[in-house]
């Protein structure tokens, strides 16, 4: 049988430091940090002693040998594969081993914090994305008369344009480059941000925000699998954990930029009627920062070493860890540290590697055309490869989960602010005033009308001059003489009404306002189309608070995962947490007021962010390095599909129950804690 990997990479020439043996076990070999002494130039200090019995000097201190630490390391990592005979380890796992090892010589610093920063603000993009269409949709649908399905479909537009990104950067992070890739989707992203916040039609709009969805959906799959293959094994846990913190900054700074900037009506502009950008708009072109500022990042990071070495290009990947080993010593104060590897086994090219066609094979366009055809077929092909055997129960196992968790977790999500909007209504429906048979005569409305309803009503030679109409209905009532001028309505309507010899000037009580009415002599000017903001009651402060709160609410949860994630394990993180968000959803039975709500849905944050932290954890542990991002991409596309089903289904017993969509969260909750129990734990364990 043909050993599928190549030779041993050497790097450096015979002229350097002397080595320690030829690579030996690991795969790799390592050169002195000095050059060799004099015989007779050894220190008087050491006479008497033979070579061999020279003393660490942190061994008095009590300081481990960095040796010893190596070797602890190893066998850990040899534990946590379980007993297996030395000829049943596999080359793929020896690549693991030997990457592991060079990680650690590299050490953990100022380039791993570098790369945490820019990988982090990409990350808050994604965060961001899945919050700016709910927050500025209050204004928008006002803006853009939107209708109720039209702002059904824009909330879920988003998780659909990230449902797909996430499968495509996915697939195309593992052949085309992890850096590469996220570069390209960043990029869609804030172009088609800033092109949506400029959109004035609805269709424009939305198709805008769903190629902004799939821009950014290939941010989470890519983060963490870029991020993960810096780290060494007793790092990564912890760290990866860190790294979500980013997803809470999102929701913070998309809530506090929303309270900022959407009730400043005076930040907006406008150019004649047809072109109206109010500040829902700046709110929306705000949100493109944190990508654009991920994007100029990652101009100065290098493409991940792990992926340059699963496609044989050695020397790229030597050069980068040498800059990740020289930037992390320098930054520590030893800059005279020497990188010490020389040599890296690497797997052989594969039949269907991606190839490249040479400039002379055909038109610019079949070369186009070739190279796409041939980068689909590879990334199909590695979906495929995530059912085989070895693969198939994790895969499954992972699907379910990812599933049950995003169902119950973005279902609940929207569910807790559409319960309070509709406490809200119901509470305001309350104060409803009804009038009957009332008969107005030659009166001056100068104030404005709320929350009302009047019933065969007879209004004569009246006059509505600079007034406001909110929700409020007219039925069976009669308008003779009567003079409307400079109205602003909201929810208004005249239903079987008679109007006579009525004028109506410079008013939104355009004709669909008026439901089964007979219009007798009456004459409409300078009617205003469309819909209109209203500026001073159209922004609940409560929407940006729940959202505020919502997204703080997962600190702890986040500090304690990443504090306790490299210690109690994955598998015990996503379970235990896991079900006791599936006992946190009872709670909402106890109490069911606005204010219980918002604590129930901070509770119900803070404790399942752990079980999202260990999930996006123990996923790029599992699978191999050349189909980490594929497996992320379609794991993450799992995960908004079901965002998509959790908030259509909850969203529709709104005003109806509550105990369905509590059960509903509560036993796909049960059912994800429980398989992910029977995951195999991953900590400690180098990276396939």
């Amino acid at each position: 049988m043909s050993d599928p990997y190549q030779n041993s990479y050497h790097h450096g020439d015979a002229d350097g430091y002397g080595s320690y043996g030829e690579g030996g076990q690991d795969g790799y070999s390592y050169q002195t940090d000095y050059p060799p002494q004099e015989e007779d130039a050894a220190s008087d200090v050491t006479e008497g002693h033979d070579e061999d019995d020279q003393m660490y000097e942190g061994e008095y201190q009590g300081i481990p040998h960095p040796d010893e630490v190596k070797a602890a390391r190893r066998a850990a990592r040899s534990r946590a594969r379980g007993p297996t005979a030395a000829d049943a380890v596999s080359e793929q796992q020896e690549l693991a081993e030997q990457y592991e090892d060079i990680l650690e010589d590299c050490g953990h610093g100022r380039f791993q914090w570098s790369l945490f920063v820019v990988l982090g603000l990409a990350l808050m993009a994604d965060s961001v994305e899945c919050f700016v269409v709910a927050l500025a949709l209050p204004s928008a649908e006002k803006d853009m008369c939107l209708s109720n399905a039209e702002k059904g479909m824009l909330g879920l537009i988003v998780f659909l344009g990230m449902m797909f990104g996430a499968f495509i950067w996915g697939g195309m992070a593992d052949k085309v480059g992890r850096r590469k890739c996220l570069i390209i989707a960043l990029a869609i992203n804030c172009v088609a941000g800033f092109l949506s916040s400029f959109a004035q039609a609805y269709g424009f709009f939305i198709f805008f925000r769903l190629i902004s969805g799939i821009g950014i959906g290939g941010s989470v799959p890519i983060v963490y699998s870029y991020f993960s293959e810096f780290l060494r094994a007793d790092k990564r846990g912890e760290h990866l954990s860190w790294l979500c913190m980013f997803w809470m900054m999102g929701g913070i700074y998309a809530s506090f930029t929303a309270w900022g900037i959407i009730p400043r009506y005076g930040w907006g502009f406008s150019m004649g009627t047809e072109f109206q950008f109010h500040s829902w708009r700046v709110f929306v072109l705000v949100c493109a920062l944190p990508a654009i500022a991920a994007l100029i990042g990652l101009t100065f990071m290098p493409e991940s070493p792990r992926f340059l070495l699963e496609h044989a290009k050695h020397d790229e990947a030597w050069m980068i860890l040498k800059q990740v080993h020289d930037t992390n010593w320098r930054a520590k104060g030893e800059p005279e540290r020497v990188f010490t590897v020389s040599q890296i086994k690497t797997p052989k090219t594969q039949e269907d590697e991606f190839f490249e066609i040479q400039s002379s094979t055909g038109t610019a366009f079949q070369r186009w055309a070739v190279r796409t055809v041939t980068l689909v077929k590879l990334i199909l092909k590695n979906v495929v490869s995530l059912l085989t055997r070895e693969l198939r129960m994790a895969t499954l196992l992972m699907a379910v989960i990812w599933f049950t968790m995003a169902f119950s977790y973005y279902g609940l999500a929207v569910w807790f602010p559409d319960m309070i909007k509709h406490l809200q209504e119901e509470e305001y429906k309350s104060k409803l005033k009804v009038f009957h048979r009332e008969k107005v005569e030659f009166f001056h409305f100068n104030f404005s009308l709320e929350n009302q309803i009047h019933k065969e009503g007879e209004y004569i030679n009246d006059k509505f001059v600079n007034i406001e109409l909110k929700s409020v209905k007219f039925e069976d009532s009669l308008f003779e003489d009567c003079y409307f001028e400079d109205i602003k309505s909201t929810n208004t309507f005249f239903e079987n009404c008679t109007i006579r010899s009525t004028i109506f000037y410079n008013t939104d009580l355009y004709k669909e306002k008026f439901i089964d009415c007979k219009l007798e002599n009456s004459s409409f000017y300078h009617t205003k189309k469309g819909c209109h903001l209203n500026t001073e009651s159209e922004n609940d402060v409560l929407v940006y608070l729940v959202s505020f709160l919502g997204s703080l609410a997962v600190l702890p949860g986040n500090i304690i995962s990443a504090l306790f994630m490299d210690k109690i394990g994955r598998v015990k993180m996503i379970g235990g947490s896991m079900l006791l968000s599936a006992g946190c959803t009872f709670f909402l039975f106890m109490s069911f007021s606005q204010a219980a709500i918002i604590v129930w849905q901070c509770l119900f944050c803070g404790v399942s962010v752990a079980a999202w932290n260990g999930i996006e954890v123990i996923t790029v542990e599992i699978y191999p390095a050349s189909k980490r991002a594929t497996a992320f991409g379609l794991l993450n596309a799992v995960c908004k599909l079901a965002a998509i089903l959790g908030s259509y289904i909850f969203a529709l017993f709104v005003g109806v129950t509550k105990v369905v969509p509590i059960l509903l969260s509560c036993a796909a909750l049960l059912c994800g804690g429980l398989l992910a129990l029977k995951l195999p734990e991953t900590r400690e364990k180098a990276l396939l």
